[in-house]
């Protein structure tokens, strides 16, 4: 064990509730708990590295190798569609990917061709070709739920966890695409290279989700 397994972890959330995981089967969190602009953080014991990046980052690190393994959103998976293993349903993070659109506006999913605004422009297409319909995606990077409302959109996909903000705004679910939660994933030569150590993670990994439901 001359190097140190590389894990990415996506900033926020979903990084805490890892880290409780991982810290479940043995390794050192500690760092990533204190106040650091450090953005690789080791532990020496476990020989186990993280690093910080953005969400939509992770599955980049994991398919180029520049990393190990990594933990990331389905969502995530599902929009890129990266070259790597999903190997484990971690069952954080969870929410809904959904159609939505105005409460009493008509049937907003049967329309010719509907305008759809969403950050998951992969996902939507994937969906309603699923369906057999055309839609015209508008892509959005601030709340999607203000599109339907003033006229750019007929529906949004988008993920929902409690479905508050869709019920403030006057928004109903239409359809529940898929449940989303956190994956953990793994660089397909790294799990060759490194077989041995990764399925001692996983293994673990798999015992504590068990004893914790």
């Amino acid at each position: 064990m001359d190097r140190y397994l590389r894990i990415a972890l996506a900033k926020g959330r979903i990084a805490l509730q890892a880290m409780e995981l991982f810290e479940g089967i043995g390794v050192d969190c500690s760092m990533l708990r204190e106040e650091t602009r450090k953005l690789i953080v080791r532990d020496p014991s476990s020989m186990v590295e993280f690093i910080l990046v953005k969400p939509k980052d992770v599955a980049k690190y994991v398919e180029k190798g520049a990393v190990d393994m990594g933990v990331v959103g389905k969502d995530t998976l599902l929009e890129q569609q990266p070259d790597l293993y999903e190997v484990l349903d971690l069952g954080i993070g969870k929410c809904r990917m959904v159609v939505a659109g105005i409460d009493n506006a008509g049937d907003s999913l049967n329309r010719p061709v509907k305008v759809v605004a969403t950050k998951y422009p992969v996902t939507a297409q994937n969906y309603f070709r699923g369906r057999r319909e055309s839609i015209q995606v508008v892509m959005l990077d601030g709340s999607v739920e203000l599109a339907p409302l003033v006229g750019l959109a007929h529906v949004i996909v988008d993920l929902v966890e409690t479905g508050r903000t869709l019920e403030e705004n006057g928004l109903v679910i239409l359809d529940e695409i898929c449940p989303i939660s956190a994956r953990l994933v793994v660089n397909k030569v790294s799990l060759k290279m490194e077989n041995d150590r990764i399925t001692q993670v996983l293994k673990a990994l798999r015992r504590a989700l068990r004893k914790a439901v």
